[in-house]
């Protein structure tokens, strides 16, 4: 997630699963259980663990690695004052979509207005939705060693973390992709911006954002596979190759930039 609103500094602008339960199909946002979806075939950790093994690997091809898209909304723009109302991911390989998770959070606390306003997520909606104690297992689970994939994704880690630190599990440690960063460097001056509903539209990606958690993980994930593309014309075509390109490829300075240096 981008963070809801001004209160982020940034570029910026979805009941406990029992051990062994069987994965449902996403329906939509309206239901309130953890939701777990698999494409084509069905999830199990062991199949995590065997994916995430070899996507450490920073020699690894792209094409071979897994990633894992993630994205949270919560009640406001830190994990010091706020809390979690959604949390999805997807993990893709090769450019496909192998599941996904997704599912509501009670926060615990009364969402703010403007957040309800912002991404449509309402107390009633939270009222029977899993805390954040019945949705980490599972989400820790699902993500294994994939690689992370966010849009600002330190926004969600920070949360994601806080939650983990609190409820005195490990942070996540994995490899992290930052489509922010990349974005700046990559996608054409032209586009004003950088943010993921203004990328998703100038980009004409399939997934546009709408402020709810699984629909900006669809919109994250158009968006790596197109900056993937993009990154192969610096030669990029292995997993550390990507983590380093935003060490070596300079900020694109965009249009508004350009007007705003007119000016000074």
């Amino acid at each position: 997630m981008e963070g809801p609103g001004p209160a982020v500094g940034h570029d910026v602008e979805p009941g406990e699963i029992a051990a062994g339960a069987t994965a449902v199909t996403i329906v939509g946002h309206s239901t309130h259980a953890i939701r777990v979806s698999e494409h084509p075939r069905t999830y199990s950790l062991a199949m995590a663990l065997a994916a995430a093994a070899s996507s450490d690997d920073l020699s690894l091809p792209l094409f071979d690695v897994t990633f894992c898209v993630v994205d949270v909304e919560t009640t406001g723009g830190g994990p010091e004052t706020c809390a979690l109302t959604e949390v999805a991911a997807a993990k893709f390989r090769g450019g496909e979509c192998l599941g996904t998770f997704a599912t509501l959070v009670d926060p615990c606390d009364a969402i703010p207005p403007f957040i309800t306003a912002l991404t449509g997520i309402s107390d009633e909606m939270v009222r029977d939705a899993p805390s954040v104690p019945g949705v980490l297992p599972a989400f820790v689970e699902f993500v294994g060693t994939a690689v992370l994939v966010g849009h600002n994704v330190s926004f969600d880690l920070s949360f994601l973390n806080a939650a983990l630190e609190e409820n005195e599990r490990l942070p996540l440690d994995n490899l992290v992709i930052d489509t922010l960063a990349l974005a700046r460097r990559l996608v054409d001056p032209e586009v004003p911006n950088c943010r993921l509903a203004t990328l998703a539209t100038g980009l004409e990606l399939e997934h546009r954002p709408a402020h709810r958690a699984l629909d900006d993980v669809m919109a994250t994930a158009d968006l790596l596979h197109r900056l993937i593309e993009d990154a192969t014309g610096f030669g990029v075509f292995r997993l550390g190759q990507l983590v380093e390109l935003p060490q070596f490829v300079p900020t694109v300075v965009r249009r508004r930039s350009r007007r705003l240096r007119a000016f000074l």
